[in-house]
């Protein structure tokens, strides 16, 4: 869209936050009569308002509901849910309804920087991470953006006097997918599937879908994980441009048209001339850091994306070895008494915590939280062989009992009832208890933290400090 489109258009901005902001102020800029909406109307709220208020924009606090009179086009923040009264007013009035997502891509220049793309449950920011240093590592201009905190916004409209990037590595939640009809990537990959923000998307099949809306318009590659069919079906299902394939990833050997692992080495045989007879090697499995065996799923799949953009082997493989992981994603803390200590503070689901739980092998559990409608039978039977003994945390945590009562009788389990500040400390020095040298102390909580933390960050950092404190005693 040309600048000349936006002016005294009417765009009514939906939440304030990471998204509402930047977008509100983009619009403002472009010319648009922009009005934020916001549900909220506390302190936080008051101070972002006075100071859009005194850019001259318009916002309304404590009423995100109501549609305000003359809107021509909603932008929305990415977690507001699709039956909120707000878009059924928008719909009845026939006004079109975007996310942040929607409307950075269409105020890109055409021939800007295109999109590789990656959405699924669990793994997303980490394959993404991944994705840019393989493409810094191939001398191109790139940035990790999108859900992963970057605003997209930002890395599309660009800032003056800087180069344009050469491709854009990009990470997409369900939500955003949702509130993005017409984006197209270049090439796109769907990690995994399992039940996750139900209560948002209303079924497993509404949310497949969103996640499936990552592939439609693809032009070159749709990566997909061959151990979960569902994101191959997502494959067969969408409208891609002519030519576009269809590549896999595997844990397994690779046939082809996939990428996969052999003897240790992360191959290629998708992006080579006789796929049916050759492999490229790529890496090394011991290149990934860490190299559990989700995360060499993670890496594949950066690497499909790579080389569908042209990536040459070397640069897949420097990348790889370069990258560093995110905080309480699979952190090792320390070491105490022959006891490793593990952060997975992000595993923030039961599907999450099975990929965590399936690297370590015998393990004190650290789980508990907000269930978040989940339930733990699967995760409990599939790892039940490899536990020591549990700990468990949070609001929901019976819900885990009852799954290790059912599947694991015979596992130890310490229920901890406290909530306060020091239960941290209290989980992982009955962790200690439980453990052999040769264990893991994993915190995979499978829940999400807010029930006790504010994110599951601060959750992590309470785990690391108490194993800190913990060596601190034993040494």
């Amino acid at each position: 869209m040309s600048t000349q489109d936006w002016q005294g258009k009417h765009v009514t901005v939906a939440g304030l936050g990471v998204s509402g902001i930047p977008a509100a102020r983009v619009l403002h800029r472009l010319g648009a009569v922009v009005t934020v909406v916001n549900d909220g109307d506390d302190e936080r709220a008051r101070a972002q308002a006075a100071e859009l208020e005194a850019e001259g924009i318009t916002v309304r606090l404590g009423d995100g509901d109501t549609l305000p009179e003359g809107t021509e086009l909603v932008v929305t923040a990415p977690g507001w849910k699709p039956d909120k009264p707000l878009f059924t007013a928008a719909a009845e009035a026939g006004v079109e309804v975007w996310g942040d997502v929607e409307l950075a891509w269409r105020l890109r220049d055409p021939d800007a920087a295109p999109w590789l793309a990656v959405t699924g449950t669990n793994g997303k920011t980490t394959t993404v991470r991944m994705l840019a240093s393989i493409l810094e590592a191939a001398g191109l201009k790139t940035a990790a953006v999108g859900n992963i905190g970057v605003s997209l916004l930002d890395a599309v409209l660009g800032e003056e006097g800087h180069d344009p990037y050469d491709v854009l590595a990009v990470e997409l939640s369900s939500y955003q997918l949702h509130w993005a009809p017409s984006l197209r990537a270049h090439s796109a990959a769907v990690l995994n599937l399992a039940p996750d923000h139900l209560d948002w998307h209303g079924s497993m099949e509404a949310y497949a879908a969103d996640k499936g809306r990552i592939y439609e318009g693809n032009t070159v590659a749709c990566v997909y994980n061959a151990a979960d069919p569902a994101t191959e079906d997502l494959v067969r299902g969408a409208d891609v441009v002519e030519g576009c394939r269809a590549i896999g990833f595997t844990l397994g050997t690779p046939g082809p048209s996939q990428l996969g692992v052999v003897d240790g080495i992360l191959v290629d045989r998708a992006f080579v001339e006789n796929r049916q007879k050759q492999a490229q090697e790529l890496a090394e499995v011991s290149d990934v850091n860490p190299p559990a065996p989700h995360n060499i799923a993670n890496a594949l799949a950066a690497a499909a994306l790579a080389r569908a953009f042209g990536v040459e082997p070397a640069a897949v493989r420097d990348g790889l070895r370069s990258f560093r992981p995110d905080a309480h994603r699979i952190e090792h803390v320390a070491e105490v008494d022959g006891v490793a200590y593990v952060d997975d503070s992000k595993a923030t689901n039961t599907h999450a915590a099975e990929a965590s739980l399936a690297a370590y092998d015998p393990i004190v559990w650290i789980a508990g939280g907000l269930a978040k409608g989940a339930t733990f039978d699967e995760l409990v039977q599939k790892s039940a062989e490899r536990l020591r003994g549990v700990v468990l945390i949070g609001a929901e945590r019976a819900l885990i009992a009852e799954a290790l009562a059912r599947h694991a009788p015979e596992v130890p389990v310490v229920d901890l009832e406290r909530t306060d500040t020091g239960a941290m400390s209290a989980a992982v020095r009955e962790a200690a208890l439980l453990a052999r040298p040769g264990d893991t102390v994993l915190l995979a909580p499978a829940c999400a933290s807010m029930d006790m933390f504010v994110n599951y960050n601060k959750r992590g950092e309470a785990f690391a400090d108490a194993v800190r404190a913990l060596a601190a005693e034993r040494a």
